[in-house]
């Protein structure tokens, strides 16, 4: 053992939501699209019935790009925290945010409950479960960010190792911490996002190290080799989009939800788990546009575009001006793009089957609603029938598949391949345990919660147990 260091850090907490962070923040933690975020945010916004009081709104406008807090809301956040937690996790001085959006306008306030007072607990009586929770996320975030840093002890210990009687040494390093002080933590624990947790399988830290001492000799226990290759960015979930949005100054806090339901609604990119995959028309419209577009269809024009606008609104540049200077090369690249863009036709993929009904091919199609197989000769033969997944559970009434399919509004749900025969159907997704009460299938409830499919019975448990136990049968089978 060469060295042992102990030291302290802080985590300091965060700042109170802006549009984009909330949207992130929602989508991580409550598993919230953008729009659904926005939409009960606008309730919120606008006011709900509490019992006598009548309506109230219950949290400040949320389209914002400001991390600003107004002085009153401050004195009062103090208040409440002193009160509550002890004046331990009461700062100083209040916090002052930097708003770090490039294109911050800052109209607004940072986005907070209307009154501290009105804890989560005490509204919850007359709110929705959406508004329930994104509320609590919002108040929680508030009152963290006007509260004391976390304090951490930290250990950082290195170990030197070779063969004896040799001069080559390797050097080991372990770090690891443990929390003294919880400070904002006591409220509020952000999410991470997904580079964060890459990040923490590749280098975990040790949160328990024993205790040693400069000179102490260590027997080597076991060595443990590891491979680790670059991994490809990840993809785009709904909070990663938002944030490289506001980081490269694209749109506006109002206009974020839109674009991520814009990009889905015209296929584009379709969503498999968390995650955005493009689509063939998707690749095929941006090759399109960056072909014919380039100079518009690029991060920084659309920054660029953004301040111009911004500097007309504070009186530093012309309209007429900007708007000359940016519709003379427009218009003549829209000139040129219809006279020589060809029309794309983007094949459907083949299924390697043929159609019952008049022997051509069939293939995959994209509609409104997602993916069908549907006839090649279309529109002379009008043949389609529905993908099916095969989730790996057979149906508790007549030992069918059960798939997956999507109602003709575009939801998920779950049903017995041999409909109509046998009408068994869950909008839950089913997992491969049978209920131990009454003998058909358990289905995810919620995150948390595995639930009996059987709406007459009233069996649950946590959802961990049930899918190790369905893990467990899977591999009895294999």
């Amino acid at each position: 053992m060469t060295q042992v260091k102990k030291g302290t850090r802080q985590r300091r907490p965060y700042p109170p939501f802006t549009t984009s962070t909330m949207q992130m923040e929602a989508s991580r933690k409550l598993n919230f699209t953008a729009r659904r975020t926005m939409r009960t945010a606008q309730s919120l916004y606008e006011g709900v019935k509490l019992g006598d009081q009548g309506a109230v709104g219950l949290i400040t406008y949320m389209r914002t790009d400001s991390t600003n807090v107004a002085k009153e809301a401050q004195a009062q956040a103090r208040e409440f925290i002193a009160d509550r937690y002890g004046d331990a996790f009461l700062p100083k001085k209040p916090p002052i945010y930097k708003t770090k959006a490039r294109s911050a306008q800052e109209a607004h306030e940072a986005i907070r409950p209307t009154s501290v007072f009105r804890t989560p607990e005490k509204v919850r009586p007359y709110l929705s479960e959406d508004q329930y929770k994104l509320y609590k996320l919002i108040w929680q975030r508030f009152v963290a960010s006007q509260m004391t840093p976390a304090i951490y002890d930290t250990l950082t210990v290195e170990v030197e190792a070779g063969p004896p009687g040799e001069k080559k040494r390797y050097l080991f390093r372990a770090t690891g911490s443990s929390l003294r002080f919880p400070g904002f933590l006591k409220v509020y624990e952000p999410a991470k996002s997904v580079e964060e947790k890459r990040k923490e399988e590749e280098e975990p830290e040790n949160k328990d190290i024993p205790p040693l001492t400069v000179g102490e000799l260590l027997d080597l226990l076991k060595l443990i080799p590891e491979q680790h290759f670059t991994q490809p960015p990840p993809r785009y979930t709904e909070a990663s989009l938002v944030k490289a949005l506001e980081q490269y100054g694209i749109g506006r806090p109002s206009t974020y939800a839109t674009i991520l339901s814009t990009i889905q609604d015209r296929g584009y990119v379709e969503k498999k788990g968390k995650f955005f995959h493009p689509t063939r028309l998707g690749m095929t419209v941006n090759d399109l546009l960056v072909q014919h577009f380039g100079p518009y269809i690029n991060v920084d024009f659309t920054a660029r575009m953004e301040e111009e606008l911004d500097r007309i609104a504070r009186g530093e540049e012309d309209r007429v001006d900007v708007l000359r200077k940016f519709y003379g090369p427009f218009a003549q690249a829209v000139e040129t793009a219809g006279a020589t863009m060809q029309r794309q036709r983007i094949e459907p993929e083949k299924t390697g089957e043929k159609c019952p009904e008049c022997g051509g091919d069939l293939v995959i199609r994209e509609g409104r609603y997602g993916k069908f197989i549907g006839c090649s000769n279309y529109p002379t033969c009008k043949y389609t029938r529905p993908i099916v997944e095969d989730t790996g559970v057979k149906c508790p009434k007549d030992g069918g598949r059960i798939v997956k399919k999507r109602s003709r509004k575009g939801r998920v749900f779950y049903g017995c391949e041999n409909w109509p025969k046998c009408d068994f159907v869950t909008w839950n997704e089913p997992i491969d345990v049978p209920c131990p009460q009454c003998g058909s299938i358990l289905v995810k409830a919620n995150k948390t919660t595995a639930k009996c499919a059987n709406p007459e019975c009233d069996f649950s448990m946590p959802l961990k147990e049930a899918l190790k136990q369905a893990k467990e049968k899977a591999k009895a089978v294999v």
